[in-house]
């Protein structure tokens, strides 16, 4: 095997290595200033060594794990169909998909919405909008308004939306408590905010313990944030549905 040769069946095996593992991003560094609300220590490889109210945060994923979103088996592992029911969205709304990724759930949801409604589709990689929007494209979807967000910011108009939905998203977020109320800014009064979040209750779960959550700790990063705790849907096989409303 000749030089060249080695290089290219490196460059192979880090690139698969890479997307096994969730494609982690780069872990950010310590800000210059103090964020009295985060602690900065040493942690796990699946985490960014930041800790928010007792929760290391994981690594986000980037946009070479698109493929993971779109999988085939999705349906029979986690009834994405059964979450969009369960949201009962009704034609004409404005609902935001955070962490869009390629838009598993941005079309389903414009399809809800219909013609007279909106659905923002919101997420911090240009890669991820790309694919999003050659989604949307492909299925001859008009309704979806892709926005690129930053890490603090969702970027989505105040008091716009109806609701706002997080699937498997809210435990990458490196500022949490600023992205949050980001959200609720974006909310009508009365509209909701929903965690999809892998069960952190439970060990069997095959998804790593950084990128689950529990009800608990959900609800304990929540209580900060002036929004009511509406209720927590079990409807799917391995996440919990936890609702929250905006104070009229």
């Amino acid at each position: 095997m000749n030089g060249a040769m080695i290089r290219a069946w490196m460059l192979g095996c880090c690139v698969m290595a890479a997307w096994v593992a969730g494609v982690r991003a780069e872990t950010p560094k310590p800000p210059a200033v103090s964020e009295p609300r985060y602690e900065y220590r040493e942690g796990t490889p699946d985490g960014i060594g930041k800790w928010y109210l007792g929760r290391e945060i994981a690594h986000f994923m980037s946009h070479l794990g698109a493929p993971w979103l779109e999988r085939e088996e999705r349906e029979v592992e986690e009834r994405p169909s059964r979450l969009v029911e369960a949201l009962d969205l009704k034609p004409g709304q404005v609902v935001a998909d955070v962490g869009a990724g390629s838009g598993y759930f941005s079309w389903r949801m414009a399809q809800k919405v219909g013609a007279g409604g909106r659905v923002y589709a919101t997420d911090i990689q240009p890669q991820m909008l790309a694919l999003l929007k050659t989604q949307m494209a492909s299925r001859g979807i008009t309704n979806v308004v892709p926005i690129l967000g930053s890490a603090t910011n969702s970027g989505l108009p105040a008091t716009s939306i109806d609701l706002a939905l997080m699937v498997d998203v809210y435990h990458e977020f490196d500022h949490p408590y600023e992205m949050i109320r980001s959200l609720v800014g974006a909310l009508k009064p009365g509209g909701r905010l929903v965690f999809v979040e892998y069960r952190g209750e439970e060990k069997w779960v095959p998804i790593k313990p950084l990128h689950k959550m529990t009800e608990a700790q959900v609800r304990k990063e929540m209580a900060v944030q002036g929004v009511d705790w509406v209720g927590t849907l079990r409807l799917l096989p391995r996440q919990h549905v936890i609702i929250f409303r905006k104070k009229e």
